[in-house]
């Protein structure tokens, strides 16, 4: 089998790209590590899905490494659809991160994120040696101090386990040839591009561009992003419109869809107001922003950001592509990676808020980023980058720095502490024992050791870390080593061993100081209730940020604290303490999601709490997470007495319901609406639900769901009623 030809033909091309031919000459085709460093769009999965077919050709797994859940649905749709008619089994693992899924044994090419994949590696699979092929999508971001470090890790880690095969693709940056070395890699360096790329600068009713051309003029009667989008609008082209807060993309869609509604056709208007209506009934109950999302979108824009929730994204998405709406104004999180192009692309802000630096001007590399959005292959011949200077200092800045100049170098973010907790904790659960030379043996191949050369810093915070993880109980020393034929430590060397706790807060994938703070708190509780149990883990690394403090919170807090302070588990700290600040925000964010299982509306927690749905999905994502890893650590020390309480709080978190609807949830079809509607129609449990008649059921619930819920409940027999009951009770 041909793989070269395979995956053209199920690409739909007929020729490689020079960045496809310039890999092609290297030698990954017979096994070498690579790394291509080239603009966005410029054809790189094409290279990885060929190491891929042929590394599976060769009987081996590829394992394609993501940075983000959306990411990893978009490449497991498209590899599914191109090469399961070849035989190439697909599958996806983005979830859950206390389990191996092994499942996934049986697959051939493997999509996940590196968390995920970090995460599997904990749980120690056991088909790691069948690796053949590990590509590293946006190996660029191990600069990022979230991502970045996981990411080193794996690599570091799969090339001591399995000495796989290793594909790096990233944007254009500057210091790709540092990462081949680390890598062991060849490198492929490339500017080509598809489409052509014209950057340019709009200042004084012009924009000027790199490459030469002929300069747009703009009039100076309106704004002149306005004016920018009626003339791609005028030649039938979108835009997205970057900007730096969520705020100020919701602000110019509104703005923008006058402009957009007078070019839109009969057909075009009908098709966006179905969408529309889709768009703001996907929760329960439409919120104030649902609504002015769904406003905008029947004029043919949108706003695209992290306060939208998933499936809201997706019709964006979809609907954009197939070029039904026009214009998106969106924050920066829509340029890492996601293949939505447009024919412009205009940059507003060119400086953002940054935590503990105040306004800080965007790294050159994500403006590229942003800029690798411009032009649709297949439609356009070019694509445009805009970026909007506000004076003539601007303008010489833009062009000196984001038009001609390079990106920065990508720096390796693994010396921190924070992240070196949860890295050495996993290191040494992993075998029965390591020593302290072994460690840092392991950290010394890392791309750190490799960028710094000096280890003398990262050495001092390994030992600082191993002595918070003894003093937590996670670790223990077992002695030092003596000369051994079998012992790679050497004579004196000190060893370690994970403790059973220490081996499960490494598994559960949580900070171990997160888990302390649980730990610690759990035992010094004398009961748990819904309110002590949301602080507790509200006030974690994990749930940071916080929401923030406003005026008026003080008092509602301060009142709480004088009714509920005695009740908490974990107690005030001292007002004039560094950590009281954060205390307070997590009794805020405790309040927030008291009031989501007390059934209060998406709607009311947006004007109360300032919280999106987007964000309020993410926040309840990491609070059952948390709860779920408190349920553990508790059945691990044996408070058997807390777990039924944190159990029917975690699905009371799950579900946003009151306790009363905890036996009628376990249902599938039956939702957080639909349980308070058959509770507030005398239906309050699985009992109630059999004796009804399915007539009367169908006129609460409608026949379709009403059908479904008999149907479950023929499948669930008395035993399982039975353990439901003793499990709520």
């Amino acid at each position: 089998m041909n793989v070269i030809e395979d995956v053209l033909k199920a690409s739909g091309i007929d020729d490689l790209n020079p960045v496809q031919k310039k890999a092609l000459k290297t030698n990954f085709l017979r096994g070498c590590n690579l790394v291509v460093s080239a603009p966005t769009a410029s054809g790189k999965t094409l290279i990885a899905e060929i190491a891929s077919l042929n590394t599976i050709n060769q009987g081996k797994k590829a394992v394609y490494i993501v940075p983000l859940r959306a990411i990893a649905s978009e490449k497991y749709e498209e590899f599914r659809k191109k090469y399961e008619p070849l035989g190439v089994k697909v599958a996806i693992s983005i979830g859950d991160f206390d389990k191996s899924d092994p499942w996934l044994a049986k697959f051939d090419l493997i999509i996940v994120t590196s968390e995920k994949f970090d995460s599997l590696l904990r749980h120690g699979i056991n088909w790691v040696d069948k690796i053949g092929l590990v590509v590293a999508d946006e190996i660029h971001l191990l600069n990022d101090p979230l991502r970045g470090p996981t990411l080193e890790i794996i690599l570091t880690k799969l090339r001591e386990i399995a000495n796989p095969q290793i594909l790096g693709l990233s944007a254009t940056i500057k210091n790709y040839d540092e990462i081949a070395k680390w890598l062991d890699a060849e490198v492929v360096k490339s500017d080509f591009r598809p489409v052509k790329l014209y950057k340019g600068v709009c200042y004084d009713k012009k924009v000027f561009y790199q490459p030469k051309k002929d300069d747009l003029e703009l009039s100076g009667e309106k704004n002149e992003i306005y004016e920018i989008v009626e003339n791609t609008l005028k030649n039938k082209k979108q835009v997205i419109i970057f900007v730096s807060t969520r705020k100020a993309a919701e602000k110019i869609s509104e703005e923008i869809s006058k402009i957009v509604r007078q070019t839109l056709k009969a057909s075009e208007i009908q098709e966006l107001e179905k969408i529309s209506l889709e768009i703001e009934n996907v929760l329960d109950h439409p919120t104030k922003q649902c609504e002015k999302l769904a406003k905008s979108v029947r004029d043919g824009v949108a706003f695209h950001h992290a306060g939208i929730v998933n499936e809201q994204r997706q019709i964006i998405e979809k609907n954009f592509k197939n070029g039904l709406i026009k214009i998106i104004a969106a924050t920066p999180t829509l340029a890492a990676g996601i293949n939505m192009p447009a024919f412009r692309v205009i940059i507003k802000d060119i400086r953002r808020f940054s935590m503990g630096y105040g306004m800080d001007y965007i790294p050159v590399l994500e403006i590229q980023q942003m800029m690798g959005r411009c032009g649709r292959p297949k439609f356009d011949k070019e694509g445009e980058a805009i970026i909007i200077a506000k004076n003539k200092e601007d303008a010489e800045f833009i062009w000196n720095n984001y038009i001609n100049g390079e990106p920065e170098e990508i720096k390796s973010k693994l010396g921190v502490e924070t992240v070196l907790r949860m890295h050495v904790l996993a290191l040494i659960s992993s075998v029965p024992m390591i020593s302290k030379n072994d460690l840092i043996k392991f950290f010394s191949k890392t791309f750190y050791a490799h960028q710094y050369k000096n280890l003398d810093n990262l050495k001092i915070r390994i030992e600082n870390v191993l002595l918070v993880l003894e003093n937590f109980g996670f670790i223990e020393r077992v002695g030092k080593s003596k000369d051994s034929p079998f012992s790679k430590a050497s004579s004196q060397d000190e060893i370690f061993k994970a403790t059973i706790i220490g081996r499960r807060v490494s598994e559960l994938y949580i900070d171990p100081l997160t888990a302390n703070h649980i730990i610690q708190n759990l035992k010094n509780a004398k009961y748990i209730n819904d309110i002590n149990l949301l602080q507790l883990i509200s006030n974690t690394i994990e749930m940071k940020p916080l929401l923030s403090l406003k005026k008026d919170d003080f008092d509602e807090i301060n009142e709480f604290l004088i009714r509920e302070g005695e009740n908490l588990i974990q107690k005030p700290p001292n007002p004039w303490d560094l950590e009281y600040d954060d205390y307070l925000r997590s009794i805020k964010t405790a309040l927030m999601f008291k009031d989501w299982i007390e059934e209060v509306g998406e709607d009311k927690l947006l004007e109360k709490f300032g919280i999106t749905p987007g964000e309020l999905r993410i926040r309840l994502e990491t609070a059952d997470w948390l709860l779920y890893a408190t349920h553990e650590l508790a059945l691990l020390l044996v408070m058997k007495d807390f777990l039924k309480d944190i159990r029917k709080i975690r699905i009371r978190v799950k579900y946003g319901i009151k306790e009363e609807l905890l036996p009628l949830i376990q249902l599938k079809g039956v939702g957080r609406v639909r349980s308070r509607i058959l509770y507030n129609s005398n239906i309050k449990s699985l009992s109630d639900l059999r004796k009804i008649p399915i007539e009367s059921l169908s006129r609460i619930i409608g026949p379709k769901i009403a059908m479904d819920i008999k149907n479950q409940l023929n499948q669930i027999d008395k035993n399982d009623t039975q353990k439901i009951l003793e499990f709520y009770e």
